[in-house]
């Protein structure tokens, strides 16, 4: 999807049925409660994750204790703690399931042991790095060169493109997020972010059923990415 020439959602590389299902057979299937921490900033990176279903958000913690989500939220089908693992080093991240999850697990031999059997996979995985890096590098240029209202409505865009159901209403983001949490997505605060959502509601832009959040006009919406 592009607004004003620029990508809401630039998709890395998705893994096929086939490689999902290697995966599955080297690791142990963990499930894993909302709000429960998958690995911490500071333990030692001797595993990958497959997430089979759910969300996870990836964060670090600022000087004073506050939660900021960095990079993107992870998505079911999507890998993570791949970086770190391969490099071998400590995490420098939190992350936590913001729903119910399930997630294959894979200890770093096991995955290397794959990784050299199946070279194509080796590949796939260089290539998803890759968009991550880009994705990375794009959410540093929202954060500098865009206003909150720009970055706040990118974030919505792009949590319909990954967890929205189209309803009579619009696209449903099916993420009971709080607006602390969406703040912390955002590099805002809770404040900002209770005030332009009731803007982007009285634009009807969007609509505000209890704590989900429904698309209505999702080009009224892009307006603001400026």
């Amino acid at each position: 999807m592009s607004i004003n020439g620029s990508s809401i959602v630039e998709a890395p590389p998705d893994l096929t049925d086939v490689e999902k299902m290697m995966i599955r057979e080297a690791g142990t299937t963990v499930y894993y409660s909302k709000g429960h921490n998958i690995f911490s900033a500071g333990e030692v990176s001797d595993r990958v994750y497959l997430i089979e279903s759910g969300y996870v958000k990836i964060y670090r913690l600022s000087a004073d204790g506050k939660r900021v989500t960095v990079g993107s939220m992870r998505s079911p089908g999507e890998l993570m703690g791949l970086a770190e693992t391969l490099l071998g080093t400590e995490r420098t991240c939190f992350a936590g399931a913001i729903t119910n999850s399930s997630l294959v697990v894979l200890h770093k031999n096991k995955f290397e042991e794959l990784l050299a059997r199946q070279p194509f996979l080796g590949i796939k995985i260089s290539k998803l790095l890759a968009a991550r890096m880009r994705d990375a590098e794009g959410i540093i240029h929202e954060m500098v060169a865009w206003q909150t209202p720009g970055r706040l409505a990118l974030m919505l865009l792009k949590m319909g493109e990954r967890a929205g159901v189209r309803t009579k209403n619009g696209i449903q983001i099916n993420l009971p997020l709080t607006h602390e949490e969406i703040a912390s997505m955002i590099g805002a605060s809770r404040q900002t972010v209770t005030s332009l959502l009731n803007t982007f509601k009285r634009e009807k832009s969007i609509v505000l059923e209890n704590r989900n959040i429904i698309i209505a006009d999702p080009d009224k919406l892009a307006s603001w990415l400026t």
